[in-house]
């Protein structure tokens, strides 16, 4: 309190202090020398000397030396009431001016030192108030964090930290925290110093083990703090537990693989069954071929001598001899369409729409067909393969509007997307019972009898295969007696 009252005083409060010290100290010497006290002077103003140094500085404390001597010689030195000092007096006398000066130099410093003190003591005040409020913060969070000094040793360690691993401060203060932790580094530990040296941080995963033995998986900051000198004096390390999304993603990794290994297998079997299925239609030709033109022959040569029944039987064998290589010619068709390689170019809708439309005039010839064709866009693809699969949905729309006596068929585009272009082909023919919607794309598959309508049941997976491989979708939707309606979602390039 003394240190701050000096810091506030004015010159002329200092020196007031210091005159009105070296006076007071002289009456009261006088008093006690009324009193008989032997000589109280001296020591007096030694004191008046030492008040003016404390309160006043190096300025008032000469001042107080100099009025003191001046008061010592003329009151209490022979001869009295003069400055006049004897020769036998002079070393006393100069041993008493040294001395005053000494009490006003060791004041003077005592009091400096004593106010560098207090600044310091206030400044580690302020930063033992600021240290403690953030140690507060960092206990408010749920995020792991601790500080180590450069032995390894941990030095803080708050409530994050207690509740991810386990320990309390108590515990875990003074330990080298790797031991506690039984850590697990992703590469050399020495490496891991030489980054953190070098960089002043390090990020990475580490995995460590909690007080109840069980492992967590972290993800790891580590913060380098130097001192003054630039010395590297701690490191603050923070962790996240991540335990949960490695093995999320472990899991996911472990699905990929499996994924990729099915895949894999699948492709191969694409692969194979797709040249099975190529090699099975190639052999069949032959043996085909021959039974059906041995039956021609059979036909020709015997032809008068058969009664209407085995000419029956024979017109049965070459008609299924013909569906037989209708047949294989889809499939190999198919299983060329798996193997060819995509060329794709800008292809106009609307003009393959026209083309496959003026080809189909005999399929439509004497039936009274209201078309109704709108603004088709055009697009990115192999135009080859749309051609197939324009072909495909248009010419089942003719056939299954056979029995319409005003058949209607609509091909549009029913809006834009942003994800690609719908098409769609719609007609008002016998339609097909949507509970069997799946089977629309197998090979093989039909949903009508062959007696009823023509076909072999793989155009449909034709069409399937093509809009896939240019990654787009396609799905119908149909009601029985009330027509069908076939979608395709192209993606835009």
């Amino acid at each position: 309190m003394a240190g701050r009252i000096s810091l506030r005083l004015s010159a002329v409060q200092r020196y007031g202090i210091s005159t009105l010290s070296t006076v007071v100290a002289l009456l009261v010497a006088f008093a006690l020398a009324k009193l008989k006290f032997r000589d109280p002077e001296v020591p007096l103003f030694l004191f008046a000397v030492a008040i003016s140094a404390w309160y006043g500085g190096p300025g008032p404390a000469a001042v107080a030396v100099v009025l003191a001597s001046g008061f010592f010689s003329y009151f209490f030195t022979e001869p009295l009431y003069s400055f006049y000092v004897q020769t036998t007096d002079l070393p006393y006398f100069a041993m008493f001016v040294a001395f005053a000066f000494l009490i006003a130099w060791f004041s003077t410093l005592r009091r400096r030192v004593e106010s560098n003190l207090q600044e310091a003591l206030a400044r580690l005040e302020v930063e033992v108030a600021q240290r403690t409020q953030q140690a507060s913060l960092l206990n408010l969070t749920h995020d792991s964090i601790f500080v180590r000094d450069m032995n390894d040793k941990i030095t803080y360690w708050n409530r994050g930290a207690q509740e991810l691993y386990g320990w309390s401060p108590e515990e875990a203060v003074g330990k080298r925290s790797h031991d506690l932790l039984q850590t697990l580094f992703p590469s050399p530990i020495e490496e891991i110093t030489a980054q953190l040296l070098k960089m002043g941080r390090w990020d990475g995963e580490l995995t460590h083990t909690r007080a109840d033995k069980s492992k967590v998986a972290v993800s790891s900051r580590w913060a380098l703090r130097r001192d003054d000198q630039g010395r590297p004096a701690a490191v603050l390390e923070t962790n996240n537990d991540v335990t949960d999304r490695k093995r999320r993603e472990d899991q996911i990794q472990g699905l990929n693989q499996e994924l990729t290994k099915r895949s894999t297998e699948l492709q191969a079997s694409n692969k194979e069954l797709e040249a099975f299925a190529y090699s099975v239609s190639h052999d069949l030709r032959a043996p085909l071929r021959h039974m059906a033109g041995y039956t021609e022959l059979l036909k020709k040569a015997a032809g008068d001598s058969l009664d209407d029944k085995s000419r029956r039987y024979i017109a049965m064998i070459l008609d299924s001899a013909k569906r037989m290589g209708v047949l294989i010619d889809d499939l190999l068709s198919f299983s060329r369409i798996g193997r060819a390689e995509t060329r794709v170019t800008m292809v106009s809708l609307e003009q393959l729409v026209k083309e496959i439309q003026a080809e189909a005039w005999r399929e439509t010839e004497g039936r009274n067909v209201t078309w109704k064709i709108g603004s088709l866009p055009d697009l990115f693809g192999d135009r080859s393969m749309l051609r197939i699969v324009l072909v495909n949905l248009i010419s089942n729309a003719i056939k299954f509007t056979r029995p319409r006596p005003d058949p209607v068929i609509e091909i549009g585009c029913s809006e834009h997307r942003p994800d690609g272009v719908l098409m769609f082909v719609r007609d008002n023919g016998v339609g097909f019972d949507m509970t069997y919607v799946n089977k629309l794309f197998g090979v093989f598959q039909r949903l009508h009898k062959t007696e009823e309508f023509e076909g072999t049941g793989i155009g449909l997976a034709t069409v399937q295969r093509i809009i896939h491989r240019h990654g787009g979708q396609v799905w119908a939707e149909g009601e029985t007696g009330h027509g069908a309606t076939f979608y395709i979602l192209l993606p835009k390039p």
